[in-house]
């Protein structure tokens, strides 16, 4: 599957409507995103089970305030419609895989489980 562009509109729908969805926050005026595309859109075509999204910085800045976008490119990967990665920069192929791979394997509801667990022991 080739990379989809999210739009404001479609983006939660997007999110919740897919089981994994690795976003890439992009500008075309960025170096680094430049670079990272291939690579983004290389492992869609390895992955077609998995939405790969991008979203343009520059024509969607209301998206990109509203998921707190302070640098670029950024990535995040959601699972079951929770946010479990974000981090700035772009990542080498091997990075994106050893993500891609984690995200697969990771139990949200577990993590969630925990999350709320810890919180709790720290009150």
């Amino acid at each position: 599957m080739s990379t989809v562009d999210l739009t404001t509109a479609d983006f939660e729908t997007t999110i919740a409507d897919n089981e994994v969805v690795i976003v890439d926050f992009w500008a075309s005026w960025c170096g680094p995103c430049r670079q990272f595309a291939p690579v983004f859109a290389a492992a869609s075509e390895r992955h077609p089970d998995i939405v790969f999204a991008k979203v343009d910085t520059e024509a969607e800045q209301a998206l990109a305030a509203a998921a707190r976008i302070t640098s670029i490119p950024t990535l995040m990967a959601f699972k079951d419609g929770v946010l479990v990665f974000s981090q700035p920069g772009a990542l080498p192929s091997a990075a994106l895989e050893e993500l891609i791979t984690a995200v697969r394997g990771l139990d949200v509801e577990a993590a969630l489980r925990e999350a709320a667990a810890g919180e709790r022991q720290g009150a």
